[in-house]
């Protein structure tokens, strides 16, 4: 009764978070009354929007008002672009909700960012000034606001998911809906902080459609819950505490190789923490009734960067392709946003870097694109795929965080984008059927989405190229030295073996498990899940480690 009482008090904001009891309280307690009420659409629709703004209270404070702004705005948008009767001032209606929505991302996300960059380039003093508190503090009262600017857990999410209904409402993919069902859509607790990003014409038509859930939906449910848990709690989080972590907080003290260690078991913590959110999700919805998207599709099985980014996060990369690349135009053309939107880049690169050189950079190629449109016209459509695929990357790069690295971990992707569209029509292995060539590419594929993570995984600007040079310097492999971090960090690196492993088995062998686990009474199943948690948990440290999507 205790931890009931705790978990619905107002007095604290402790997260609600997949892996600790009090969300399973939550959880439960949800299930038993959505099972009283699912055969009433309006209903449950109230209710559980009522439920997940509770949910982000508990996650964010009183931010749960500026999700409840956002919700009221949009909601209003899309219901005049729908009866907007003009294509034009339909398009007007659009624009002010991209405006909207980007300003109060960016006035969270970015405000310190621009403003420190600002500072520094011209050297003036400006300071951010944290409206939302002053408004927070006059409404409310001292005490619940913060002076400095935080950033509201999942504001990336809510406002793609925003933009997304009111998008889809002008393309006549979806009609308005019901402002609960719209509020539902954008709030639904188990996507809200972390994802994925589900669109709304995938998501509002199963609002009001009648609960389904058999056996084999039920145990694939229990099957993703426990891999999402085993994933967050034993590959990632385990190996963060026990081997990453000490790495990274002082790389110089070990030999530049352990650093090389740390990165690819970094890779594997990011994609246990990240899947295993979404995982959970997942199965929590479909116990709901609820069928959200695979976000990832093993990634680390990927042949290509091109590749990889079809298997990663690959609700995002959906919306970036299809809200923001192909109207740029895509593959064959480019239009007035594509010169805009690079230009801004470029001048976003020279303003936050302050590397002036980047201009002559810029110039050049601008120079190299006029000269190819005037004398060869077949190549224009090639470079504007080239700046729709890099102006692309590099605003998803943004969209994990202001920061430099974020920029150039961007960048660096695009870029690798456009010399793999190049490098497969001459390459000779690209259809290749050889089980050497295929694992060779994974390698070289893994180690150079590895490479990147560097700047994802460091937050100072600079940061990344110190360890780079401290590995390129102080390399020092040797077998003797080899084992010895081995035996140090004996227990981390066979959880890594095993993540690896694991990962890399055939989907076919994975899909026959599940089906095997599907086909055993329900008895059995429930000793086998609550005897895998059991032992899941006797991994739990004592420092516990946040989903590292919370941020974004």
């Amino acid at each position: 009764m205790h931890r009931i009482q705790q978990l619905f008090s107002f007095n604290s904001q402790e997260p609600l978070i997949f892996t600790q009891l009090d969300f399973w309280l939550f959880f439960i307690l949800v299930m038993v009354i959505f099972s009283a009420i699912h055969k009433h659409f309006l209903t449950r629709s109230i209710f559980l929007t009522c439920i997940s703004l509770f949910f982000y209270f508990k996650t964010s404070g009183l931010y749960v008002l500026l999700l409840g702004l956002t919700l009221v705005v949009n909601f209003s948008f899309g219901k005049r672009v729908q009866n907007a009767e003009k294509d034009g001032t339909k398009k007007w209606f659009i624009a002010a909700t991209v405006v909207f929505n980007l300003l109060l991302l960016g006035y969270f996300k970015y405000a310190y960012f621009f403003t420190d960059s600002f500072n520094h380039l011209f050297l003036t003093k400006y300071e951010v000034v944290n409206h939302f508190a002053l408004w927070g503090e006059g409404f409310f009262g001292e005490g619940h606001f913060t002076e400095k600017i935080l950033i509201p857990i999942g504001v990336s999410f809510f406002t793609f998911h925003n933009i997304s209904y009111v998008v889809d409402v002008y393309r006549k993919e979806i009609k308005v809906t019901r402002f609960f069902d719209f509020a539902f859509y954008v709030t639904y607790f188990p996507h809200l902080v972390a994802g994925p990003i589900v669109r709304a014409r995938d998501f509002i038509p199963q609002i009001n459609k009648p609960f389904e859930l058999n056996k084999t939906d039920f145990s694939w449910a229990l099957v993703q819950i426990t891999k999402g848990l085993f994933k967050k709690i034993v590959l990632a989080d385990y190996i963060a505490v026990h081997f990453i972590d000490k790495i990274a907080d002082a790389p110089e003290t070990f030999p530049g190789f352990v650093s090389i260690l740390a990165m690819w078991a970094y890779s594997l913590q990011i994609y246990g923490d990240f899947s295993g959110y979404t995982d959970i999700a997942i199965g929590i919805s479909r116990l709901m009734g609820f069928n959200l998207l695979e976000n990832f599709q093993s990634p680390y099985k990927a042949v290509s960067v091109a590749d990889f980014w079809r298997r990663w996060h690959k609700s995002l990369g959906s919306w970036l392709r299809d809200y923001l690349y192909i109207p740029l135009g895509g593959n064959r053309s480019g239009g007035i946003g594509t010169y805009i939107a690079s230009t801004i880049i470029f001048v976003f690169l020279i303003f936050i870097t302050q590397w002036y050189e980047l201009v002559y950079v810029y110039l050049g190629l601008m120079f190299l694109y006029f000269v190819c449109w005037q004398y060869f016209p077949a190549v224009k459509n090639l470079l504007n795929r080239d700046l729709n695929l890099l102006i692309t990357m590099v605003v998803g790069g943004l969209w994990h965080g202001a920061s430099e690295n974020f920029v150039i971990w961007g960048s660096m992707n695009g870029l690798a984008l456009i010399f793999y569209q190049y490098w497969k029509k001459i390459s000779p292995y690209e259809h290749s059927t050889s089980w050497g060539i295929r694992a060779w590419r994974i390698f070289l594929t893994f180690n150079f989405i590895t490479f990147t993570r560097i700047w994802f995984r460091l937050d100072e600007a600079g940061e990344p190229m110190k360890m780079l040079h401290h590995i390129w310097t102080h390399f020092d492999f040797t077998w003797g030295i080899f084992v010895k971090v081995l035996i140090t960090y004996q227990a981390a690196f066979w959880v890594i073996l095993s993540g690896f492993i694991l990962h890399w088995l055939p989907q076919a062998w994975k899909d026959k498990g599940i089906h095997a686990f599907a086909k055993i009474p329900f008895v059995f199943q429930a000793i086998v899940i609550a005897f895998s948690v059991f032992l899941m948990y006797q991994a739990i440290s004592d420092s516990f480690k946040p989903f590292v999507y919370f941020q974004f």
